[in-house]
């Protein structure tokens, strides 16, 4: 994270997985890639003044947690038959106003072509992106309007005038920018002794039992694990720390994690690189300082704007939303029975809160100066992509809370055993839910 180009029309911060270098699922650590493009991108004298704004994401796991189909151009590590890292590249991209999807353009990437193929897209929608219209200028509408194939074939074309050129990655540059993320000194660790140990404090402390059921991943390193600090307490407006919260995470952190603290776009903090071993004791400070409430991928770890409270481009509040969704389903054995379930809201079409890809995505609008609610379903953000279906009318606020309620109750009815929200709704579509939320009041 870096604080030069958060702002104007030019490449954004680029970003990953917030387990990137831990996770089990992992092909390759992504973050040398990402400190290669954000060296490559700062400051870049010819994409200072894009149509619009850039963002670009580097998966290298599996699973996609980096939402990089969601992004002007995702990046996914992957290996060819040969057995070779190289890069499956993804273009268009994005939310907002017209949310797409991002297109396979380039299936396999050679490492050493990285800067010079994304120095090709860049040409191209720096030449034929709209500086006309600002609604119309992300490169989402230009490889829509060309279809990605005839997208691709003009990157290729321009590729092929510089592919071998200066921007060229060799072997000496990567490995320098990977010296940057060196592992920690981790410690020989006895797992099953430690496992065996930390068995019996869950046992004996139900919510320790549920801290690390929901907030604690194990990682790939023998004895270690990624701890995943909660900033969704009920009452809290989703996302919010405090200063003197901050102090504390930084304090944790430098015990816990070698002093590293990771931001996850689901407006959460990670500590990755926890020894076993001290997993109790960091819960039990987490906890004290309000940030381990045991609720990691549920109905209350929702993607929240900050609003109309906030924000003078809203179109509605959406944290007193959250809160009431949160007040609402505060019964945690309820809320682990519905299992992972992703509740997104924004307070407008700009999409901050990324209503679009959520299970469940609520978005403001307004509605001759009162505040309403659109309902949508069956979005998400993982490697599956897939934007969200209208419900139906929008919906007052009074009625919001009842409206999830309704949806859940229609979920509990019709799954299978084991069937998460997501695979139910694709399994029985729409109208199931539509028809509940909207039956008449008799």
């Amino acid at each position: 994270m870096h604080a030069i180009q958060t702002s104007g029309n030019c490449i954004r911060n680029t970003t990953t997985d917030q387990f990137a270098g831990v996770a089990n699922d992992e092909i390759e650590d992504p973050r040398p890639w990402c400190e290669i493009i954000r060296q490559w991108s700062t400051i870049h004298p010819e994409f200072a003044f894009l149509p619009r704004k850039f963002k670009i994401a580097v998966c290298g796991s599996e699973e996609d947690r980096a939402a990089f189909l969601l992004h002007d151009i995702g990046i996914q590590l992957v290996k060819n038959d040969q057995g070779e890292t190289g890069f499956h590249i993804y273009a268009g991209g994005g939310l907002g106003r017209t949310p797409v999807i991002a297109s396979s353009i380039r299936e396999f990437l050679p490492k050493e072509h990285l800067l010079t193929y994304l120095d090709a897209i860049l040409r191209v929608y720096n030449r034929y992106g709209n500086r006309d219209n600002k609604y119309k200028a992300r490169i989402k509408i230009l490889v829509r309007a060309w279809t990605p194939a005839v997208f691709a074939e003009r990157v290729e074309a321009e590729w092929l005038h510089i592919k071998d050129g200066p921007a060229t990655l060799n072997g000496h540059e990567i490995e320098r920018v990977k010296g940057f993320f060196s592992l920690p000194d981790y410690q020989t660790v006895d797992i099953a002794a430690v496992d065996t140990e930390v068995q019996a404090l869950a046992a004996e402390h139900k919510g320790f039992s549920r801290w690390l059921d929901r907030n604690v991943t194990e990682q790939k390193q023998t004895g270690y694990a990624c701890v995943t600090l909660s900033l969704k307490p009920a009452g809290v407006a989703p996302g919010d720390v405090t200063d003197k919260q901050l102090d504390i995470i930084a304090d944790l952190a430098d015990r816990f994690s070698f002093g590293e603290i990771r931001t996850t776009h689901n407006q959460n903090i990670v500590l990755a690189d926890v020894i076993k071993t001290k997993l109790f004791e960091l819960w039990q400070q987490a906890k004290a300082a309000g940030l381990a409430t045991p609720n990691i991928g549920t109905i209350n770890d929702m993607i929240c704007c900050p609003g109309g409270d906030y924000c003078s481009l809203a179109n509605a509040k959406s944290i007193p939303v959250a809160e009431a969704i949160q007040r609402k389903f505060d019964d945690l054995d309820y809320v682990y029975d519905l299992g992972d379930l992703e509740l997104n809201i924004s307070g407008c079409m700009n999409a901050c809160g990324h209503h679009h890809v959520g299970h469940i995505g609520i978005l403001g609008v307004d509605k001759k100066g009162e505040e309403w609610y659109q309902v949508q379903l069956g979005g998400s953000a993982n490697k599956n992509a897939a934007l969200g279906k209208v419900l139906g009318p929008s919906l007052s606020r009074d009625d919001v809370v009842d409206s999830i309620e309704k949806l859940l109750d229609v979920y509990v009815e019709n799954r299978l055993e084991q069937e998460s929200f997501l695979t139910t709704y694709q399994r029985i579509g729409l109208e199931k839910f539509k028809e509940r939320v909207y039956a008449p009041v008799s």
